[in-house]
């Protein structure tokens, strides 16, 4: 808890608890394990079935030197990639946990990706293994021929195991006990600090998803945002409801978490709408004390108020929210219903949280606080100058002064550069700064749509609406929503002989759903004659963006 903030800043130095060798894997499990935690409860698990699972420190750095044992066994090694394509469950852990301990490179994913969202994540990292279930192995088999680097499918059976599968590796039995026998004199791979661990895909504004690098230090590079904005304590249960494939969730509840050896919470929804029964519950059940979450799940939690009295929630004492900017009056809101103060925070895959609301210090609903101790931030204005109190500018972080900033982007040299710019790191998140030195949200300096907690390339949706027969061209963005905060809206121009109707508004909104994963679909959807243009022909989102937030939509055969 910062009581000084001028201070804690100032003298923080975040480099300094991370040593040169360290293995994520390892330091995660085994060395959980040395600080006392061998018989502490990792991750209490259940899922929407009713199954429930309750696993140790010791459990996952049993089975998860067991699987790096079984990868190398098949040939995997230091810095091949190893794609997740796995709900929330318990094997993400051992997985990630196993491909870190032998020096490979895990991947998380969304598993409402698409085949064609799967292919080009796989041929784009070269990935040559997948780890993912039986339930979700369909569309990993119809993309595999043409992923020429991929050798091994290993298989999990969640939430059975189909007798049909022939091919596929069993992950149980790269972790069961016989593997045991193998590992007399086996050492995990003796990492640094600044090899790659991982890589968290993300969507730009335009071209293709690009793949964050990130090194082995990650949890221990954000000492300061887990000790200050997470608030996370020796005794805490804590829980993050978003699905493992985002970075969030992997961040909070895993590497942060299981970096001060916690008690997770773990729950898969089996791909149903988040529940907030379901978790007043599990806030119950398991006596959560410290949440992560969008302001979407804390608007949705808000909703379902008055049946929150049906359940103990007294054990709920701290809230972080990110993803995107938290209204003041969703935060009074959340203080009123559940008498806890969700801390705001801002950051990217990139660089997570660097500007946040911290506990102990001053509160102002609707920023996004001050930087994380240690953090030297800048809000620069086109020509690259510092810009004072009061004036809008990009935000960016000089580099050196954050440990768990990104390595690159993986295999794209070009757009590493126009983000990474001298000793900067160029955000992209237009920002003001008052007199006070709070930061406040006010934009993108570019046009990815952030709703519901996850960032989607506009790109993406517009490339796959004009794949349909009916569009000659796309355009989407962000509009303003109750609910959510943010939703994507499309506009679009209709090709000759097609007429502008609820019905063709509704096939193409199935159509996007089919093809892509169902939280990009557009939610709105506008006929028009045009869009508008600069003069080299690129398409003026803001404009569009602007009739959203004015609620006119010009110009139009809107329905």
């Amino acid at each position: 808890m910062i009581t000084d903030y001028e201070t804690t800043h100032r003298t923080w130095n975040p480099w300094s608890t991370i040593p040169d060798r360290y293995n994520l894997g390892m330091d995660l499990t085994f060395g959980q394990m040395k600080h006392g935690h061998a018989d502490k409860v990792a991750l209490h698990w259940e899922n929407s079935l009713g199954a429930k699972r309750s696993i140790t420190y010791r459990q996952l750095d049993q089975w998860s030197t067991r699987l790096a044992w079984s990868l190398a066994d098949l040939g995997i090694g230091r810095d091949d990639r190893v794609f997740l394509r796995l709900p929330n469950i318990p094997e993400f852990y051992i997985a990630a946990l196993g491909i870190a301990k032998l020096g490979a490179i895990f991947i998380p994913s969304s598993t409402q990706f698409r085949p064609g969202e799967i292919e080009y994540r796989l041929n784009d990292s070269a990935s040559v293994a997948v780890i993912t279930t039986a339930g979700l192995l369909d569309a990993v088999e119809e993309v595999a021929p043409r992923c020429n680097e991929l050798k091994h499918v290993i298989v999990t059976a969640y939430p059975e195991m189909d007798a049909a599968i022939t091919d596929a590796i069993d992950f149980s039995s790269l972790i069961s006990d016989r593997v045991e026998q193998h590992l007399h004199g086996w050492q995990p791979a003796p990492t640094r600090n600044d090899d790659v661990a991982f890589i968290a895909y993300t969507s730009g504004t335009t071209g293709d998803p690009k793949g964050v690098v990130h090194f082995h230090r990650y949890p221990l590079a954000y000492e300061s945002l887990v000790r200050h904005w997470h608030d996370y304590r020796e005794h805490d249960i804590v829980a993050c409801p978003a699905e493992l494939g985002w970075l969030l969730p992997v961040a909070s509840t895993f590497l942060y978490a299981m970096s001060r050896g916690l008690t997770i919470v773990l729950y898969d929804n089996m791909g149903q709408r988040f529940d907030p029964v379901t978790w007043f519950r599990l806030f119950d059940t398991y006596r959560i004390s410290n949440f992560t979450a969008t302001p979407t799940i804390y608007r949705m939690m808000m909703a379902a108020a008055d049946r929150a009295v049906d359940f103990d929630l007294r054990s709920w004492r701290h809230a972080v929210t990110a993803g995107e900017p938290l209204p003041a009056d969703t935060f009074d809101a959340i203080e009123r219903h559940f008498s806890v103060i969700p801390l705001d925070g801002i950051g990217m895959s990139e660089c997570m949280v660097y500007c946040a609301n911290m506990a102990g210090m001053e509160m102002r609903a609707g920023s996004c606080g001050r930087p994380t101790p240690g953090t030297v931030i800048e809000l620069m204005d086109d020509d690259f100058n510092p810009v004072p109190p009061g004036r809008e500018g990009v935000l960016c972080v000089r580099r050196d002064s954050h440990p768990g900033m990104m390595k690159e982007y993986w295999n794209k040299p070009e757009q590493t550069a126009e983000i990474f710019r001298d000793e900067w790191y160029y955000s992209g998140d237009v920002l003001e700064k008052d007199e006070d030195g709070f930061f406040w949200f006010k934009g993108r300096a570019d046009d990815v749509i952030k709703a519901s907690g996850y960032r989607i390339s506009p790109f993406e949706i517009e490339s796959c609406l004009c794949c349909h027969p009916a569009v000659l061209e796309a355009a989407a963005v962000a509009a303003p929503d109750e609910m959510r905060g943010t939703v994507v809206s499309a506009y679009i121009i209709p090709r000759a002989g097609f007429h502008p109707s609820d019905s063709l508004a509704h096939e193409i909104q199935q159509f996007v759903k089919d093809r892509i994963a169902p939280y990009k679909y557009p939610r709105h959807v506008h006929f028009v004659e045009s869009l508008p243009k600069t003069t080299s022909g690129k398409t003026k989102r803001r404009v569009l963006r602007d009739q959203e937030n004015s609620g006119v939509i010009t110009p139009s055969l809107d329905l």
